[in-house]
This record gives structure tokens, C-alpha cells and sequence, in this order.
């Protein structure tokens, strides 16, 4: 079945599978590190409330069958461990059904957490991931030869993330629009990086042509990817290039990893590489393979109609298991950015003497002589929330008050997630939040004060609070 698969992309499925399972491995990993305090059975929004209220077709998850914040960390860990035999390439070394079944573990396990998430699972990358992953199950290993309609269904995934996106922007902020929007991105952004600051005090010229350059990638080279190579190869490369930028100047989790991952699964090594001569593909896997294709197919149908839909949503999900998303970030950009200072205190009566002393987060700006730290590919969910919580209270309506409680109860779980905790002796008797106006120093200021940020204070968020 010489239409099935094509030995010219042999390379590319290596690297596209291996780098896959090593974002798998990060995920796994985050989840096993932050889930006690996120979603444990004692955490900010548990795990068993969640499954009592939400009907099983709503939320597949294996956690419906038994929890215990045990059980959560095995699966995690297996994850892992899974994620990493994959990354070392175990997968190819075992029969063609079994590495599928591998492949389809590892989804599933990834599906059940996400699930069960909530609040803290609700962005894009999740159900990139897990839509993603699904395909590799199909991909096969170096028993047969990578099947042609696989191959065309991760370009119509990486179509959607970047045409998706594109649309968004031009259909959104006007910024986009009269190439102004990276003026304030780079400082406004949920999670600076450690380069932001320079990529901030770029010359506005070229902010412009940042933001051009942008609209090119994301809005017509994406439609090169259909093209016959060279060409698609090329444009999955103008993608990489562009997410190594992303990567530069920001924290977007596994976002542009991922995307990077999908974008080499369309690029053609065999000038360069010659590929070997790869079994025929066994009738059993043509079968299954192209039936799922087609079911995928139709399930597209709703996220392609979403891409020119005047109500064109981002980031969300059309089924329960992830398998058909649409995508896209940033259709506004804020001009000004906003902080949460999370304060405690010891005294039990605050008065005009009180010394409020302040939690530091790992990820988002608090100190402002602390230069922002890089952790993408890992993803800091807490600190993404807090972004959020300065934009809108609604944001934080479910999970800020329970994060305030475990503050005041000395949560070691909750702590762990902090990267300081003032009261490493008892916990305060007091915590408060207030709103802080934020912006990047000016080279002046840097040079004068040694500040990386210039902060101001604006509102109270929650007013001083004790546990009852």
C-alpha cells in the first residue's frame, strides 16, 4: 500500500514522537509537583467536589473509578516514567500494536488529569497536548512507514494554532491592526521572562516590523503548509524560528514547544538524510488508521467553521476528550499591567504600625529588583492564575479565597508552590492582598536604582483576613 505511508518522513516522526514525549514528561511532572494544593482532596479546589457535580460525560477521567491523592501521584508518575521510556525511543523497539497501546496510555493517563483540573487546566496548551498526542498514537514506529494522512492531520492541527491565532489578533485589539501591539506585550505579557525587559526597550520601529512579521507568519504562511515541499518545509521552519522568539521573550508553558514539535513534523529530511526502506503497513493498522482519520475529519468540521466565525473563540474544546480544539491567544493586549501582593502579618489586630510582610511567587513579578526568572517549558498554574486575579476578581472567585485560608493554616502543600514564604516559623495571623500598577524600568532607572520593575500602589484586593 505504497499511497499509505511515506518513507521520506521517517526522520521527522523520530523527532516529532521523542520530542513529544518529553513534553509529555513536563506536564506529567507539573502535575505531580502542584496537584496536592491545586486539586488534592485538601487543596484549593478538590478533586472529589469537582466529580460529584460533573456528570461523567462531561469529564471522562479514570479519577471516577477511584481517587486518593495517592492514586493522582501514581498516575502522574507513571506518566512520566512512561513519557520518558518513549523520549529514549522505546516505542520502536516493540511491535506496532503495542507501541499504539503505549501511545494511547499515555493519552489517556494525560485526559484523566486534565479532567479533573478545573481552573487550573483551563488553557490552550493542555488541549493542544492532548489532541496532539492523540495523533501520535496513529504515527506508528519504525515498523512501517509514517502514514501520509497522519502527517496532514498534524499541519491541520499546526494550521489551526497559528491561522487561528492570527485571526484572533486581527479580528480583535486594534493594536494588532496599526502594529502597536508589541509596544506593550513584551511588559503586559502573563509571565515575563528573563530577556523581557530588553525585548520591552527595543526601538518601536521595530516593535512594528515584530508585529508585521507576526501577522505573515501566523496568517499566510501557515497555507504553505499544504504546498509540496520544499516549500511546506520551509514554512514549518519560518514557524520554528518565530517560537524561538516566543520562547526568548516570554513563559508560555509548553505553548511554543509544542508548536515547534508540530512544526517538524512537517519538514522532509530525505535531501539530507537518507531514509531507510520501511516495512509495508499491515492491513489491520490501514483499517484502523484511516477510519479514526476520517472520524477525526468530520469532528474538524466545528473548529474549521470557528476560524471564520465573527465570534471566533480561542482555547476551547469541542468534545470531552480533547480530540478536535481550536486555538489562538492574545486578541487583546493590555496597556497597563497589574499585580496581586499577597501580604501576612502577625499581629492579630492590624493597626497603623503593623508590618505586612510579602509571599514571593516563583514565576510572576513581586520584588521588583528580582530579575524574571525563565521556567517554560514547566508551567507555573498558580502563577498564571494570579495574572489572571489582577485582571478580573471573577477570575479568581473560585480559588483565591481558599489559597488566602491555606496561607493562614501554614499549608505545607500550598507553600511549596510559593518561592518565599515569610513565616517560615508559624503561619500569620493576617493576610491581605492589594493591586499594584507594574512597569519595566526605564534604562535610567535600572542604571540608578538596580530595578527591574517600577511598582505602585493601587487598590486593596481582600482586606486583612483571619481564619475563623
Amino acid at each position: 500500500m505504497e499511497w499509505f505511508g511515506d518513507d521520506a518522513y521517517w526522520l521527522s516522526r523520530l523527532v516529532f514522537q521523542r520530542a513529544l514525549a518529553v513534553v509529555y514528561l513536563i506536564a506529567f511532572v507539573s502535575a505531580a509537583l502542584q496537584f496536592r494544593a491545586l486539586i488534592g482532596t485538601r487543596g484549593m479546589l478538590p478533586v472529589p467536589e469537582y466529580l460529584r457535580r460533573v456528570p461523567a460525560r462531561r469529564a471522562p477521567t479514570l479519577f471516577r473509578l477511584h481517587w486518593s491523592d495517592r492514586f493522582f501521584a501514581s498516575v502522574a508518575w507513571a506518566g512520566a516514567l512512561l513519557s520518558a521510556a518513549l523520549a529514549a525511543g522505546a516505542a520502536d523497539h516493540l511491535p506496532l500494536g503495542v507501541a499504539m497501546a503505549w501511545w494511547a496510555a499515555l493519552w489517556a493517563l494525560y485526559l484523566s488529569i486534565v479532567n479533573v483540573g478545573q481552573t487550573w487546566y483551563g488553557f490552550g496548551w493542555e488541549s493542544l497536548l492532548l489532541e496532539t498526542g492523540f495523533l501520535a498514537i496513529l504515527l506508528g514506529n519504525e515498523h512501517t512507514a509514517p502514514p501520509v494522512i497522519v502527517l496532514w492531520l498534524l499541519r491541520w492541527v499546526l494550521f489551526r494554532v497559528e491561522f487561528g491565532a492570527g485571526l484572533i489578533k486581527i479580528r480583535g485589539d486594534a493594536c494588532w491592526r496599526d502594529l502597536t501591539c508589541l509596544y506593550y506585550h513584551h511588559e503586559t505579557q502573563p509571565m515575563p521572562g528573563p530577556l523581557s525587559w530588553w525585548f520591552h526597550h527595543l526601538p518601536r520601529p521595530a516593535h512594528r516590523v515584530e508585529t508585521a512579521a507576526n501577522h505573515v507568519v501566523q496568517l499566510l504562511v501557515p497555507v504553505l503548509l499544504f504546498t509540496p515541499q520544499p516549500v511546506a518545509g520551509a514554512a514549518a521552519g519560518l514557524i520554528v524560528v518565530t517560537q524561538l522568539w516566543l520562547v526568548l521573550s516570554g513563559n508560555f508553558a509548553w505553548l511554543n514547544w509544542l508548536t515547534i514539535v508540530l512544526a517538524l513534523s512537517a519538514v522532509d529530511a530525505s535531501p539530507v538524510v537518507t531514509p531507510p526502506a520501511l516495512p509495508a503497513a499491515p492491513l489491520w493498522y490501514v483499517v484502523v488508521v484511516s477510519a479514526v482519520a476520517a472520524g477525526l475529519l468530520a469532528l474538524g468540521y466545528r473548529p474549521a467553521r470557528n476560524l471564520f466565525s465573527r465570534r471566533q473563540a480561542m482555547n476551547r474544546s469541542y468534545d470531552p476528550f480533547h480530540l478536535v480544539n481550536a486555538y489562538g491567544a492574545f486578541g487583546s493586549v493590555g496597556r497597563v499591567r497589574y499585580e496581586l501582593v499577597v501580604e501576612g502579618t502577625g499581629d492579630a489586630v492590624a493597626h497603623e504600625g503593623t508590618v505586612w510582610r510579602e509571599y514571593g511567587f516563583r514565576g510572576k513579578p513581586g520584588d521588583a529588583h528580582r530579575l524574571p526568572r525563565q521556567y517554560a517549558p514547566y508551567h507555573l498554574r498558580l502563577d498564571w492564575m494570579m495574572w489572571f486575579a489582577a485582571l478580573s476578581p471573577a477570575y479568581a472567585r473560585s480559588w483565591f479565597l481558599p489559597f488566602v485560608e491555606r496561607l493562614l493554616a501554614g499549608d505545607r502543600d500550598t507553600l511549596r508552590l510559593l518561592a518565599h514564604n515569610p513565616f517560615p516559623d508559624a503561619p500569620p495571623a493576617q493576610v491581605r492582598a492589594r493591586l499594584f500598577h507594574y512597569r519595566f524600568t526605564t534604562r535610567a532607572e535600572r542604571r540608578a536604582t538596580g530595578a527591574w520593575w517600577h511598582r505602585t500602589p493601587v487598590r486593596e484586593f481582600l482586606a486583612p483576613t483571619r481564619l475563623r
